[in-house]
């Protein structure tokens, strides 16, 4: 339950009432009831008219947002990426759009899809410059068909590998300490 509406209910204030004392409209109220988090002048004067301190109406972040991942959803938004290994822009779209149509959007969703897009923009830099390496360096013509190989088992291994340790750690193993998306 958020606190507002907690600390509302137990003054047995409506929320006219409760804008009409703090000095707010009555839309900020819901908007924060709905879970938007309230700052600066709005925080003061809602703890003021409510008669607690400003750190009771904040949300503890931590906990709301670890009760809302769902591991196993996640995990399956994860193995949706292999569908897309020989077909590259299904690996980014596919997870997407699940994470997005379950409303599964966190920070390890969000590492999945970066870990998509990452992995597709350096298989296919790779797979460019293959023919060109070819010529300047007289190595194989096969060299853009085994790139293709290597990076669709790069894909897979990294897959794999944060599946097995959403199940075990509820995190990802191999990820990017920064979100694409």
């Amino acid at each position: 339950m958020n606190k507002l509406l907690k600390y509302r209910e137990k003054l047995n204030l409506t929320q006219g009432e409760l804008a009409e004392k703090a000095g707010v409209s009555t839309r900020t109220i819901q908007r924060i009831e709905k879970g938007i988090e309230p700052k600066g002048h709005t925080l003061k004067v809602l703890a003021k008219a409510l008669g607690v301190i400003e750190d009771d109406l904040k949300e503890n972040e931590s906990v709301s947002k670890t009760e809302t991942i769902s591991y196993q959803l996640t995990k399956h938004i994860n193995l949706s990426s292999i569908f897309g290994v020989i077909l590259p822009p299904i690996n980014i779209l596919l997870p997407w759009f699940i994470m997005k149509h379950k409303n599964q959007v966190n920070e390890i969703t969000k590492q999945i899809v970066s870990v998509q897009i990452f992995y597709t923009i350096i298989a296919l830099v790779c797979i460019l410059l293959s023919p060109f390496i070819s010529r300047w360096f007289g190595v194989t013509k096969q060299l853009t068909l085994i790139l293709l190989i290597i990076s669709v088992i790069i894909n897979l291994y990294i897959i794999i590998r944060n599946s097995i340790e959403l199940d075990k750690n509820q995190k990802l193993h191999i990820k990017p300490k920064f979100n694409l998306i």
